[in-house]
């Protein structure tokens, strides 16, 4: 559950368990003060009752005459609101009469007397329920001549009052927690606002490419919700300090990267003329037909390595110059026709591998650097060739879904060790931890791969298994940024 849920379940469960003890223990006081005062009237009454019993069977008019209910109340003023009065001779039957409010007696039946006998038997003042009639509370007493008196007041008063009661908590009960739960939750949506906008500040802040580029975090959380004298402002106002010094760290990270790139760029193109200098004497050295064979051998190895530098200063030099958005110049391409080249090309370099091609019988063009694009399919098929042995089949497919060409190389090689895919595409990584030019390269291949193929507005991506490698380029077959800076 979210915070505001856990605070307004707590604060509610609290609040309704209070009352809830509050209501019980009200409602029991007052049943007990009402039971009480009932209790009160009803030995009250019986003592009057029995008094005038026991003055009617000594004194009686008609000696020997049978006391009963019904005389004793035509003799008497024990008169009243649903009067309950049951008495017992010692040689008679037991008799019941109730007195209601509009003057009628009603006479108790046999099964209304049994089941008051049987309660007052068990207790001289007890609560009963007669069927019927409803819930009365009853007093037994007894005259001196033995004549058993029973007299009961009605508990309808109690109940309804209790009833009353009862209804008049639940509503306010239910009405509290409801106001409870309006207030508790417009408190807490109040107080939780600020922590809200921290969220939606950081969900913005990450929705942001940081990895690369230039890189300017605008977003803060606002002042408004950053009041540091709160505890939820306190957490706006760290983020929005937090946020500054990673903007400035940004910053000069930017700074570092361009002054790094500049300095790559600026040596690459200065060792450039150096490089072909001492290739330019190596080989006019090489044509002396006249050298020692060890001096012939040595120019050789100086060629060779000149050769493998120059190579390398030109892709540092081309990263460089595709890091500023230089270097592409943008025409007509035809993938169908470079898949086809690139593999005509690569074929002599490995022999001892199986190669094929699968292309669409209509060709696919996009908008880009045909020679670029020509770069990327021939270091994938250049990486595929090397990092796999004799016998291997390579494939290159090309194909068109909907606006984006799909370029595809694969391979059922040994496959790419999990602990160097994820480094697969940054510079001067290698497959092979090894530097010899066979196996290691200068680790700048897929680099390049990887930024030609997002200077045109497409990504690269890899799967990989034992038996299965692919890389697949995806391209838009119009990208939005055709006029491009050339270089």
């Amino acid at each position: 559950m979210s915070l505001q849920t856990r605070l307004m379940t707590a604060v509610i469960g609290f609040v309704s368990l209070i009352l809830v003890i509050v209501a019980v223990i009200t409602s029991a006081t007052l049943g007990q003060t009402l039971e009480e005062r009932l209790d009160g009237q009803v030995r009250a009454l019986a003592v009057k009752t029995t008094d005038f019993v026991e003055t009617k069977s000594f004194f009686g008019t008609a000696p020997g005459a049978e006391v009963t209910v019904q005389s004793i109340l035509d003799g008497s003023r024990l008169q009243g609101p649903d009067l309950l009065l049951a008495i017992a001779p010692p040689d008679g039957a037991v008799s019941g009469v109730l007195a209601t409010q509009d003057g009628e007696n009603v006479d108790l039946t046999d099964t209304q007397l049994q089941e008051l006998t049987t309660t007052v038997n068990q207790s001289p003042h007890a609560s009963v329920s007669i069927s019927g009639l409803g819930s009365f509370r009853v007093a037994v007493t007894q005259t001196d001549n033995g004549i058993i008196v029973v007299t009961g007041l009605p508990r309808s008063e109690i109940l309804a009052t209790m009833t009353q009661l009862f209804t008049v908590i639940a509503l306010a009960t239910l009405g509290g927690l409801i106001l409870l739960a309006l207030t508790t939750a417009i408190t807490i949506r109040v107080g939780l606002r600020p922590l809200r906008a921290v969220a939606i500040t950081a969900t913005r802040v990450a929705n942001q490419p940081l990895d690369r580029g230039e890189v300017t975090i605008t977003e803060r959380v606002p002042a408004s919700e950053a009041d540091p004298r709160t505890e939820t402002g306190l957490v706006g106002a760290s983020l929005n300090k937090l946020l500054d010094h990673v903007n400035t760290s940004l910053a000069a990270r930017q700074k570092n990267e361009e002054r790094m790139r500049r300095f790559v760029a600026d040596a690459s193109h200065e060792l450039r003329t150096p490089l072909a200098s001492i290739r330019g004497y190596s080989e006019l050295s090489l044509r002396d037909t006249t050298l020692p064979e060890n001096t012939h051998t040595a120019l050789e190895r100086i060629q060779a390595q000149s050769l493998r530098m120059t190579r390398l200063v030109e892709d540092l030099l081309l990263l460089a110059r595709l890091d500023e958005g230089r270097e592409l110049v943008y025409g007509t391409v035809d993938l169908t026709q470079l898949a086809l080249e690139g593999l005509a090309d690569a074929r002599p370099t490995a022999p001892d591998h199986r190669w094929s091609v699968d292309v669409p019988d209509e060709p696919v063009v996009i908008v880009g650097d045909a020679g670029r694009m020509h770069q990327v399919v021939a270091n994938l098929l250049a990486n595929a060739r090397t990092h796999t042995p004799a016998g291997t089949e390579i494939t290159l497919r090309v194909a068109q879904e909907a606006d984006t060409a799909v370029l595809t190389v694969h391979d059922n090689g040994p496959g790419i060790d999990p602990g160097v895919r994820d480094e697969l595409f940054a510079r001067f990584a290698r497959g092979d931890s090894s530097r010899a030019r066979q196996t290691g390269g200068t680790g700048l291949g897929l680099a390049i791969v990887k930024a030609i193929v997002e200077s045109h507005s497409g990504y690269i991506s890899v799967a990989s298994e034992p038996g299965s490698t692919s890389f697949t380029v995806r391209i838009p077959v119009n990208p939005s940024k055709v006029d491009a800076p050339a270089g």
